[in-house]
């Protein structure tokens, strides 16, 4: 398998798209990074049976970068609650650890249509603007640790960020949504963080993994990722508070659905 300039050209137009997407809506990058970093693997010749689990755990890992050039730019603009972010952080470590394993004890065909699932459900949610009228306060701290568990858990099992979950859930606790957003992308870093570890844990001593790996985290894909998507990020929250976001989330939304869709289709052997 031999690594062309061309590709690192096609993984730096994938990172400056997340990076965008994580400053303008705070979402980490799994629900636009994963289908096209998995059609950009299967392209490349990356070995099949470890396709779906290279392309999360790559994922994960450039979400650390991405959420930190995110962060900053929203709390220039004073749109992070640090002190919720302080009481979800807990349940988000040990969620995102214990989701990097349970990836990795799924079959690919399996975490495929979790992939492809958890994109269709994000992608509805924030086409229809699915949630619950913002009626009630924020849980005590047993309440926000179990959240933050649920959040980490299911963002490293399937390469995002946790945003697509948390901002959701956040604005139902009547956080003002421009905060919600803030917050969401602020968390991508404890996610990212235990969650890569918990992918090269996994992956170490794994048979057939492309040259450049590191347990399951592919490093000539991650260089690019990360540095197109920390030049984009500042660019994405600049423009999060001067513009309305709903028409780009709608067409965002739709276009995650077609490739939940056809990811789904190729990974689970159709």
């Amino acid at each position: 398998m031999e690594f062309a300039p061309i590709q690192s050209l096609v993984y730096a137009a994938i990172g400056a798209l997340i990076g965008f997407f994580s400053g303008l809506l705070g979402i980490g990058g799994g629900a636009v990074q994963t289908p096209l970093t998995v059609l950009a693997f299967e392209a490349h010749g990356l070995p099949r049976e470890h396709i779906a689990h290279v392309a999360v755990a790559t994922g994960v890992a450039s979400i650390a970068f991405t959420a930190a050039a995110s962060t900053l730019a929203h709390h220039r603009h004073g749109a992070v609650d640090w002190p919720l972010l302080a009481r979800l952080t807990p349940g988000l470590v040990v969620g995102g650890f214990a989701g990097g394993f349970l990836a990795q004890l799924l079959p690919t065909a399996t975490l495929a249509m979790v992939l492809a699932a958890f994109i269709g459900y994000a992608s509805l949610a924030m086409a229809f603007d699915l949630r619950p009228a913002p009626h009630r306060g924020l849980p005590g701290p047993i309440g926000l640790a179990a959240l933050g568990g649920a959040v980490g858990a299911m963002s490293t099992l399937v390469g995002a960020g946790g945003a697509v979950l948390l901002v959701p859930a956040l604005t139902w606790f009547n956080v003002p949504f421009r905060r919600a957003i803030g917050t969401g992308a602020a968390i991508g870093l404890p996610i990212a963080v235990t969650g890569t570890t918990a992918h090269v844990l996994a992956g170490l001593g794994q048979p057939g993994l492309p040259p450049g790996s590191i347990g399951y985290v592919w490093l000539p894909a991650l260089a690019p990722f990360v540095a197109a998507s920390m030049l984009l990020a500042p660019v994405g929250a600049r423009l999060s508070h001067r513009v309305p976001a709903r028409a780009l989330r709608r067409l965002f939304a739709a276009t995650m659905f077609g490739l939940a869709l056809r990811m789904a289709w190729s990974l689970a052997g159709g």
